[in-house]
């Protein structure tokens, strides 16, 4: 990897209220990419390498929301974003129609950097943490553990239960697992069904959460569907309360930073909001996650 000083982004939002940025591969382009901080690796759709001709590498395994399944890999070099370029990258395939973009930015491009997501001016930056500003202006810095790449904040409450939280910027909605459901016996209000990367659907039951607490702050009445997917297993996180956190209430915050250097992850709290006041509350039921 090598490249100039990163830049920020104007990123556009696909169907899913997820971010997508502008890449380039060795020239061509630009292409919509998703930055997905659940992902392990950078992912090109089937259109794209066809349309660019990518070498075959062989076959791996990619764990999905609903599914895990062999895909075939691909050698990707000269992945350009942010004023960065990436080479000797394995990528597996995928279907446009299940990832809404032409590719996903994996944590395989984004150990080392930090991913700046704001919400008040629609854009994605990625770069080291002093270039982004470090600290400032964040309320909440929370220290995250390290795991197959992802960071995994260990010890938040969810109605009194110590739960691991995963923030999943390629997810739409959150998803708890069946440890985490059983422990807070929550209730079915309805059935919800998501697609994953695969195209296998997953169903889950809604239920609304009363309190989350991380750090210092606490969301109230956060709605989520109730699975047991593969991707808990990948982590360890099956027979332990666990929460994969989407984008749809990450945008509750103003800046949200991921930073995979220092493993920690930053809150920026919303305008107006009162320092004493911890609290910060949802309303309404989703139609799908």
């Amino acid at each position: 990897m090598a490249g100039a000083a990163g830049e920020t982004i104007e990123s556009m939002t696909d169907r899913y209220q997820r971010m997508t940025v502008p890449v380039t591969i060795e020239g061509q382009g630009p292409f919509r990419f998703m930055i997905d901080t659940g992902a392990q690796a950078t992912v090109v759709t089937r259109g794209l390498s066809d349309r660019l001709g990518l070498k075959p590498l062989g076959n791996a395994t990619v764990v999905g929301m609903a599914s895990a399944q062999q895909v075939q890999l691909v050698e990707l070099n000269g992945l350009e974003f942010a004023a960065r370029t990436f080479d000797n990258l394995h990528a597996p395939l995928l279907e446009a129609q299940h990832i809404g973009a032409d590719g996903i930015i994996g944590l395989d491009s984004l150990q080392d950097l930090r991913v700046l997501i704001d919400f008040r001016e629609g854009t994605i930056a990625v770069d080291d943490a002093e270039a982004l500003g470090g600290n400032r202006g964040y309320e909440i810095v929370v220290r995250a553990r390290h795991k197959l790449g992802r960071l995994i904040i260990a010890d938040a409450r969810i109605d009194g239960i110590k739960t691991a939280v995963v923030i999943d910027t390629g997810a739409q909605g959150n998803l708890g697992n069946r440890e985490l459901q059983e422990r807070l016996r929550a209730k079915k209000l309805e059935q919800v069904r998501s697609t994953d990367v695969h195209g296998v659907d997953l169903v889950g039951d809604l239920d609304f959460i009363d309190a989350v607490k991380i750090d210092e702050f606490v969301i109230q009445n956060l709605p989520v569907a109730f699975a047991e997917g593969p991707a808990f297993a990948a982590l360890g996180l099956d027979r332990k309360p666990a929460l994969i956190l989407g984008m749809r209430d990450l945008r509750l915050f103003d800046r949200v930073a991921i930073d995979f250097e220092s493993r920690t992850v930053l809150f920026d709290m919303p305008r107006g909001y009162a320092s004493g006041n911890r609290g910060m509350r949802f309303g309404g039921i989703p139609s799908r996650f």
